[in-house]
């Protein structure tokens, strides 16, 4: 009785003093947070208030030089607050609109810079200036509360859970959201690429659940006879869909298919690795084109072929032309083993572009890069430029004949000849 009595008494002190130990952690590491927020706040707010005023600053000048060295400043200010922002656990609007109207200010001084459009940006920035001032203002009043917290970790939780903020931070939300649709609104093109991202443009008859499953037995015949479970979307979804998921012997899969239309979205499918057969790369790329045509997918090519030791990664884009669109592209994952279907990402091309034709002027590679320079692939794309526009492009893969014998992906806009992409290759 007396050693039960005594191993309860070391457990019992073990115990306190682990918890002990355990509390005197959690209060080191929120005292740890506290400082990382209060940090970055204060990084934030001084930031905001240099912008601010390098903002103002830029509306006096008209010599070139001046203005420049000013521009540049708020680029990099702009890009320095919102690395600032992202660190603070502010709730996601205020966070999202913040970072959207710090950016669009960058931007649009990285552009005045490059392309010298000054008039612009002393019109856009006069009234730009006086509401950052305003959000300035607002931020500074509602960020005293963090540093009132006095290291009380408690407050500081409640400021998280809008339990004290509300009413500051909801006036600069709303501010936030007023002055991000003024004065940076929707240009045509990013418009058509949110309707576009949310489906907004299909217009087809919409389908049932079991017509959702005869479209992926069209996919993939070789499910017949499965077990299905379907679910459609929450009607908080940008867009309706069926979510089927299926098993089928050792096989589990699961797709995504619109209501509208029925088109495939996504395709997923898991099995136990099997073991490996000699199945030619000519035979895979015939195996998926077969599936593009059990799908409706016959307007694709194969642009890109990849492989690891157990799958070939394919991508496909839509052939307009001579063209292809690299927006209307579909991502397959294909086994090596038995050349099944094992995944699928057809949400580009359900989401297909509107072709709208464009001249296009032929380019000197000779001239347009340096000595030394070899263009050894050349094709016509359709992509995105910064600005969500499709244009008609030259894509190149140019080598530099230098020690390090270094490759490129150049895209060249084909009417204005404007570089839109560099990428190196190796």
């Amino acid at each position: 009785m007396k050693n039960a009595v005594y191993l309860l008494s070391i457990a019992v002190l073990a115990l306190g003093l682990y918890s002990f130990e355990v509390r005197n952690e959690n209060k080191l590491l929120e005292r740890t947070v506290h400082a990382q927020y209060t940090n970055a706040l204060t990084s934030a707010s001084e930031t905001l208030s240099t912008l601010q005023t390098s903002v103002n600053q830029s509306l006096l000048f008209q010599d070139q030089n001046a203005l420049n060295k000013e521009l540049d400043n708020i680029w990099r200010l702009s890009d320095q607050l919102r690395a600032s922002l992202s660190g603070l656990p502010l709730n996601r609007e205020v966070a999202n609109n913040w970072m959207k109207y710090i950016g669009s200010i960058g931007e649009e001084a990285r552009l005045a810079a490059e392309k010298g459009n000054y008039e612009a940006w002393h019109e856009k920035m006069g009234v730009v200036g006086s509401n950052l001032r305003n959000l300035s203002n607002e931020w500074e009043v509602a960020t005293s509360r963090y540093f009132e917290n006095d290291g009380d970790f408690s407050k500081w939780q409640r400021v998280l859970n809008n339990e004290t903020e509300q009413d500051q931070f909801a006036n600069v939300a709303s501010n936030l959201k007023t002055y991000s649709e003024t004065d940076f609104p929707l240009t045509a093109s990013e418009s058509d690429w949110l309707k576009k991202r949310e489906l907004q443009n299909l217009d087809d008859k919409e389908i049932t659940k079991e017509q959702a499953i005869d479209v992926l037995e069209l996919l993939i015949p070789n499910i017949k006879d499965a077990a299905y479970t379907v679910t459609k979307s929450k009607d908080t979804a940008p867009y309706p869909f069926y979510h089927i998921q299926f098993v089928k012997g050792s096989r589990i899969g699961y797709a995504d298919i619109t209501v509208k239309g029925g088109h495939i979205l996504s395709f997923l499918s898991e099995r136990p690795v099997q073991e490996e057969r000699n199945i030619s790369e000519q035979d895979i790329r015939d195996l998926t084109y077969q599936f593009m045509r059990n799908a409706g997918y016959e307007d694709v090519e194969i642009i890109e072929f990849r492989e690891n030791h157990q799958v070939y990664h394919i991508a496909t884009a839509r052939v307009y032309g001579e063209a292809f669109v690299y927006p209307d592209g579909i991502q397959l994952k294909v086994s090596k083993a038995s050349g099944e279907l094992l995944g699928l990402n057809a949400m580009e091309y359900v989401q297909k572009e509107t072709i709208k034709e464009q001249p296009v002027k032929a380019i000197d590679w000779n001239k347009f890069f340096r000595p030394g320079t070899f263009v050894e692939e050349e094709r016509m794309i359709y992509t995105e430029n910064d600005l969500f526009e499709l244009r008609l492009c030259y894509e190149v893969i140019a080598r530099y004949d230098n020690e390090l014998n270094e490759t490129f992906r150049v895209v060249v806009d084909a009417e204005t000849h404007e570089v839109i992409k560099v990428e190196y290759m190796r």
